[in-house]
């Protein structure tokens, strides 16, 4: 895993964690590209916009809680794939833990985010 790569998934669950809108906004222009998609089980969004409501729903339902790294972090080519946790802050066992495969655009920042939810809430 290349620090860049590495700093790309950093990025990304920043702006999962960016609760401020504005802040919220500028993360996620930095970490998509403008036409991304994003997929998973409950999800089908597209572009900014899309992206920014999609983080605020899920921290509106998973108030207090964080999003960091997980155990894998992978890429080859244009291709990432991580894990990551939703937990509270400090808590060692986390709620939610997902995978995500994404496909980085030229520009560096990420074109197509397919997740998948290994662990939720019952």
């Amino acid at each position: 895993m290349s620090t860049t790569t590495t700093t790309l998934v950093d990025r990304y669950l920043a702006a999962w964690n960016a609760t401020d809108p504005a802040a919220r906004r500028e993360a996620i222009a930095a970490v998509f590209a403008p036409d991304a998609r994003y997929v998973d089980p409950m999800a089908d969004v597209s572009g900014h916009d899309g992206v920014d409501a999609l983080i605020a729903g899920a921290q509106a339902r998973f108030a207090g809680l964080v999003f960091t790294p997980g155990e894998v972090q992978d890429a080859h080519h244009d291709v990432l794939r991580f894990t990551w946790h939703l937990a509270p802050e400090g808590a060692v066992e986390p709620v939610v833990i997902g995978f995500d495969v994404a496909e980085i655009a030229e520009d560096g920042r990420l074109r197509r985010v397919h997740g998948f939810l290994d662990r939720v809430p019952g």
